[in-house]
């Protein structure tokens, strides 16, 4: 009688299945998340961030769609560890999406604190001090935006020339979007971002996945 122990890497798992996880985390995310946008009464995208759902009566929602994510995109990095192993960039562009994954995980597990005017009776605008877990779902939410744009510069130039290029311009869209000194647009913003981002990881889950064997 013998057991298998899973680890990062995926031991045990199609490679294939662990790419289509990755390719998946985005999506899933942000449909899950517009699905609570267009149905939570009093939700207001244009100045609430998607963070923000996981408060409420339904917050359960959200925080298991930030969890579920984040595992996705960490057998995501199993994946991509797998298929590029031997090749530049196989250790370090893995490793950054698995801390992304992480990030979306501390992320929902601590959430931010009222504000904006949501739930219902929080503060118009930002608190005044923030609570730990709030602070936790902030580093979280940073991990994953910083680990995956670091990505995006690790594996781009290593999948050929013009997958740099889009690598690079991913990068640099997501640090303008995310730095443009507009509070007002932060939610916004933070949306767009996730979906350049994640749009990145799935494109590139998407072509590593194609080209297995």
């Amino acid at each position: 009688m013998t057991s298998t122990t899973l680890t990062w890497t995926g031991t045990g798992v199609p490679t294939a299945t662990l790419l289509t996880a990755g390719m998946a985390a985005g999506p899933f995310f942000l449909a899950v998340s517009f699905a609570q946008v267009f149905t939570r009464d009093g939700f207001d995208f244009s100045r609430q961030p998607l963070s923000l759902l996981a408060l409420g009566d339904h917050g359960w929602i959200q925080i298991t769609n930030f969890v579920l994510a984040g595992l996705l995109a960490l057998a995501g990095a199993a994946g991509l560890r797998r298929a590029l192993r031997g090749r530049p960039g196989g250790t370090w562009g893995p490793a950054l999406v698995a801390v992304a994954g992480v990030g979306m995980v501390v992320a929902g597990v601590l959430t931010a604190d009222p504000s904006m005017g949501w739930p219902a009776g929080a503060p118009e605008g930002s608190p005044d001090t923030m609570s730990w877990h709030s602070v936790g779902h902030g580093v979280g939410a940073m991990l994953s935006f910083g680990s995956l744009t670091i990505a995006c510069l690790v594996l781009g130039p290593r999948l050929g020339r013009r997958w740099a290029a889009f690598s690079v311009l991913v990068a640099l869209a997501t640090i303008v979007v995310m730095a443009w000194p507009d509070q007002g647009s932060i939610s916004v913003r933070m949306a767009v971002g996730s979906a350049l981002i994640f749009g990145w990881l799935t494109a590139v889950s998407a072509r590593l996945r194609a080209d297995l064997p």
